[in-house]
C-alpha cells in the first residue's frame, strides 16, 4: 500500500469520526429535551422496558448490517448509561 492508499484510508475514517460526533451531539440534545420533560412529570430517569427495546433493536440492525451485536450492546449500553446519569442530574 502506498501511503495516499493510507491517507485515503485515514481520511475517510476521520470523516466517519466527525459524523459520529455530530449524530451523538445531536442525540444527546434530543435526550436531555427528554430528561427535561421527564424531570417535570415527575418521571424516573430510567425505562428499563425501553431500554431493553432500543438494545434488541439496535442488535437486530447490528446483525443485518454484520456488526457484532455483542459490540453494538456495549457501545449503546454506554450511551443509555450517559443518558440516564443526565436524566438523574436533571432531577436533582
Amino acid at each position: 500500500m502506498s501511503d495516499e492508499t493510507l491517507r485515503g484510508y485515514r481520511d475517510s475514517i476521520d470523516n466517519i469520526d466527525a459524523a459520529l460526533v455530530f449524530l451523538l451531539a445531536e442525540r444527546f440534545k434530543t435526550t436531555q429535551a427528554v430528561g427535561a420533560y421527564k424531570a417535570r412529570a415527575g418521571l424516573p430517569p430510567a425505562d428499563p422496558g425501553r431500554e431493553a427495546a432500543q438494545i434488541a433493536r439496535l442488535r437486530a440492525l447490528a446483525a443485518s448490517a454484520k456488526l457484532d451485536p455483542e459490540f453494538s450492546e456495549k457501545f449503546l449500553r454506554f450511551i443509555i448509561d450517559e443518558v440516564i446519569r443526565h436524566h438523574a442530574a436533571a432531577q436533582a
